[in-house]
């Protein structure tokens, strides 16, 4: 919900949702050969299965938590740097059942939600998570006004909440928790107003079209650590920050691949090669690179290993991979360059303790 942390999101699209994940654990006996053999009891019944659905449900969920998780500093801690796109969020998302596609909606009443919104995610150090706003949570009010339920709560809430934050500071919330009513005031956090994005698929890539920043399976599985995937997302806010999409005449385009990926199942066809996306200049993509070091370093990431993490992904998927990140971003050599000159001007920044601003 684009009031709270994400945009809205269409019914159509399969959406992702932050639901705590169950483990099940199975376990075995054996029958020692010194004992004698029971009598023969009833059969017990053969354990249930999770349906695919639910099983892929679980698994997006852990990678969006994930996402969410590294993302908060970034956009909590740079609203200066994202100018013009700086804006008050309450500090979380909240789905119903009708949050994903139809044939997902039995799997997602089958993890807890059902016709009435629930909060997926707080975003970490947001008025939200200081006012103790948890996952998991009802929403069923907001400054006392009824929340809508049903297939189109989401679209009618962020209708609701988009205007209501840029005319108060502070927002009251209705929540039920456990079957008890909770009332919260949380007061509204400044930050970059960018979604967080994952896509369910296996090509190596991240993607920004003005308003969403988009990160595949893939992307994550290469990366080796938490602080790769924060590089990852801080590049492409900062695209996002300095206008790259729209001045490339790409955010439509990149929206479309966007919306295509989100799904639980995207439409396999598109994806072999760059969606239509052109390559991003090397001064461009340079500019970006610059600006997401300072985004980095203010939301208390490690920048020592970003040039090596670039120059390991153009190795291991340079541009002939047409759905490769390094397709779209082909000028690592002239990157790298930029990025070095750029860790060693934040660092005698930071020795001369300087406001870490580009």
């Amino acid at each position: 919900m684009h009031a709270l942390l994400q945009p809205v999101l269409s019914k159509t699209k399969a959406t992702t949702a932050l639901f705590p994940l169950a483990l099940l654990l199975a376990g075995c006996s054996t029958v020692s050969l010194d004992t004698p053999t029971p009598r023969p009891g009833p059969v017990a019944p053969a354990p249930v299965t999770e349906s695919a659905q639910k099983q892929a449900l679980r698994s997006v969920t852990a990678q969006q938590d994930r996402l969410y998780r590294l993302a908060a500093p970034l956009l909590v801690n740079n609203a200066p740097l994202c100018k013009g796109n700086a804006r008050n969020l309450i500090g979380f998302s909240a789905k119903t059942k009708y949050s994903f596609s139809e044939d997902y909606v039995e799997a997602a009443q089958s993890l807890g939600f059902d016709e009435r919104l629930q909060v997926t995610g707080v975003l970490n150090n947001s008025g939200a998570a200081r006012a103790g706003v948890k996952r998991g949570d009802i929403l069923t009010t907001v400054q006392d006004k009824p929340m809508p339920q049903g297939p189109n709560a989401e679209r009618q809430a962020a209708a609701v909440l988009g205007p209501l934050v840029n005319s108060v500071s502070n927002v009251k919330l209705g929540l039920i928790r456990n079957g008890s009513n909770v009332a919260v005031t949380v007061p509204l956090t400044r930050a970059c107003g960018f979604g967080i994005e994952l896509g369910n698929t296996d090509n190596v890539s991240a993607y920004a079209d003005g308003r969403r920043v988009l990160v595949t399976r893939g992307m994550l599985n290469f990366a080796r650590n938490d602080n790769e995937v924060a590089y990852v997302l801080a590049k492409e806010l900062a695209h996002n920050a300095l206008g790259h999409p729209a001045q490339q005449r790409m955010s439509a385009t990149v929206g479309g691949v966007i919306d295509n990926m989100i799904r639980i199942t995207p439409d396999a066809g598109p994806l072999g090669g760059s969606g239509g996306i052109k390559a991003v200049p090397q001064e461009t993509d340079a500019a970006a690179d610059r600006l997401a070091l300072y985004m980095l370093v203010r939301g208390g990431y490690n920048i020592d290993g970003v040039s090596s993490f670039w120059q390991r992904l153009a190795t291991q998927y340079p541009a002939s991979v047409s759905n490769s990140y390094t397709a779209i971003h082909p000028a690592t050599a002239y990157r790298i360059t930029v990025i070095d000159k750029t860790v060693s001007e934040i660092k005698a920044k930071q020795a001369a303790k300087q406001n870490l601003v580009p």
